[in-house]
C-alpha cells in the first residue's frame, strides 16, 4: 500500500468507527455480556473510549450523550427494548474474565 496522508488515515479511521458503531445499532440481539466475553469490550466501552477522546480534545460530553451516540437512542431505551437477561453461564464467564481491582 501506498503511503497515506494523516488526514486519509483519520478518515479511514473514522470510517471504520463508524461501520462498527451501526454494525452494532442493527446486531441488537447481540447482548454486550456476549461482547464483553467474546472480544473484552462492548456497546458501553465503545461510548467511554468516544467520550475519552472527546474530553482529551477538551470537549465536555456526559457518559448519557457518548451512549446515545453509539447506541442511536438514550442507554435506557436501548435496554428497555434490546437487553435480555443475562444467560447464567454467560454471567458466570464474565464474572471469572473480570480484571479484579
Amino acid at each position: 500500500m501506498d503511503e497515506i496522508s494523516a488526514r486519509q488515515r483519520l478518515e479511514y479511521e473514522a470510517a471504520a468507527f463508524r461501520r462498527l458503531r451501526d454494525h452494532l445499532r442493527e446486531r441488537t440481539d447481540v447482548q454486550n455480556i456476549d461482547l464483553m466475553n467474546l472480544a473484552g469490550f462492548c456497546r458501553n466501552c465503545l461510548s467511554n473510549w468516544y467520550r475519552d477522546a472527546a474530553e482529551a480534545d477538551g470537549v465536555a460530553i456526559s457518559k448519557d450523550e457518548s451512549r446515545e451516540i453509539v447506541y442511536g437512542m438514550p442507554y435506557e431505551q436501548w435496554r428497555s427494548r434490546h437487553q435480555t437477561e443475562a444467560d447464567p453461564a454467560a454471567q458466570k464467564l464474565f464474572e471469572s474474565g473480570r480484571p479484579h481491582d
